[in-house]
């Protein structure tokens, strides 16, 4: 299960990563699954952690944006997969502070040996944080 802090609490989200907003890389919260962050620090415990970058170039700059985006859900899926039961991944950067932005770089391609073409490099900056939390014994289960 995916997870993020809003406020006092901690809730299930899903992604929302959108090539065409303002801040690409987003989430959205569901109903599925909400603790309070106090009661979500008790009954769990870091247990490791990942950080998700991603890369991708083309001619196209929204194709090229949203392939980056692609292979970070990608990214996220096998980590999501690769949990045990009763593990929760928690997205950790915070806005404000260390929330990834999408960064580009557009350089100029010649084709052809007569047209100039636009080239569009795009990355992930700072990575995605994803803290991988583990139910603490004793601790009731999601």
């Amino acid at each position: 299960m995916l997870a993020r802090r809003y406020g006092n609490k901690v809730r299930s989200v899903v992604p929302n990563f959108d090539p065409r907003a303002m801040n690409e890389i987003g989430f959205r919260r569901t109903d599925e699954w909400s603790l309070p962050i106090e009661e979500f620090e008790s009954n769990y415990e870091l247990v490791g952690e990942r950080s998700l970058i991603a890369h991708s170039e083309g001619d196209v700059k929204l194709e090229a944006e949203a392939a980056l985006l692609e292979d970070l859900l990608v990214q996220i899926d096998e980590v999501e997969e690769g949990l045990e039961e009763g593990m929760v991944l928690l997205v950790e950067s915070e806005p404000g502070r260390d929330y990834p932005r999408l960064r580009d770089e557009t350089t100029v391609r010649v084709v052809g040996g007569i047209e100039n073409r636009l080239y569009f490099n795009w990355w992930v900056d700072p990575p995605l944080r994803l803290g991988l939390y583990r139910e603490r014994d004793g601790a009731k289960s999601i």
